[in-house]
């Protein structure tokens, strides 16, 4: 028997899921018109804090400390200068830089108040998966880093360096957690142990959660339905604004007709590739 690979008929990351539930318009400018976005200082010191926490782990354990971390800092701010140079121009002036690196030694200090490193060795870090349900839609993304018991347990670990929401925010807080979870599930035939959402920001915080099959299965029905409303609009041409508190952030305030703008002709392209990691691409929140 020939076994044919599956045709994919799209792909969703957690980050091009949350554009579509928040704004139907943002997913358009992103994927589609493929808009180019200002590098904010909020996600370039996530991007810069998720690569000094990824090799903090390349170290010994007994070395993993908060002084070993805040070196870590400068050269990899300093590599992503040299990638980019115009972040760079997000600052007025070296003071406002000199104020934005210092709280992102607040958040690595944070970090070990939260987690000992000493006593971690994650089986995978920067992980990228994916998985084709049926029907074709493929489910991709990274995960920041993936622990496993020796009993074969998995942990899937999220960095934020934001403040950890309200009650009322967990839900779409953690839905980016189980959809990773879904992909595992996907993949490996076991469910996630935990999902743990490490919260740098404010006074810092841990999120966990444990989920069962029920949640992951509810969680693939919402990818499905949010695949089926993305295709609907890609056959109307229609990509509604949803205005919220988040358009306070947004660069295409000019194009949004909430804010008296006029959106560009809809080119005539496909979301074929929808996910770009913010570690990389540093135009996510994280």
């Amino acid at each position: 028997m020939t076994l044919t690979e599956p045709v994919i008929i799209g792909a969703l990351s957690p980050s091009r899921a949350g554009d579509f539930m928040t704004c139907p318009l943002l997913y358009r400018f992103r994927v589609i018109d493929q808009l180019p976005e200002k590098p904010s200082p909020a996600a370039v010191r996530g991007t810069v804090i998720h690569a000094v926490l990824e090799r903090l782990y390349d170290l010994p354990a007994p070395r993993r400390s908060v002084e070993a971390a805040l070196e870590l800092l400068a050269p990899q701010w300093e590599r992503l200068l040299a990638d980019d140079p115009l972040y760079a121009e997000m600052f007025a002036d070296d003071a406002e830089q000199a104020t934005w690196l210092s709280q992102a030694r607040a958040m690595l200090e944070r970090y070990f108040t939260l987690e000992d490193p000493t006593r971690l060795e994650p089986a995978e870090r920067e992980l990228y998966v994916e998985a084709v349900l049926d029907g074709g839609l493929m489910l991709r993304g990274y995960v920041d880093r993936l622990d496993v018991a020796p009993t074969g347990e998995v942990r899937v670990v999220d960095y934020k360096t934001g403040s950890a929401p309200g009650p009322d925010f967990e839900a779409k807080a953690l839905f980016q957690m189980k959809f990773y979870a879904l992909v595992l599930w996907r993949l490996r035939g076991t469910v996630p142990r935990l999902l743990q959402l490490v919260y740098l920001g404010g006074g810092g915080e841990v999120l966990r959660y444990a989920p069962d099959e029920a949640d992951l299965l509810a969680t693939e029905r919402k990818v499905r339905a949010l695949w089926t409303a993305i295709e609907r609009s890609l056959e109307s041409g229609e990509w509604r604004a949803r205005r919220s508190r988040l358009c306070d952030w947004c660069d295409y305030q000019a194009l949004c007709p909430e804010f008296g703008g006029t959106p560009p002709p809809v080119p005539d392209r496909q979301p074929g590739d929808t996910v770009r990691s913010s570690r990389r691409a540093a135009t996510d929140e994280l």
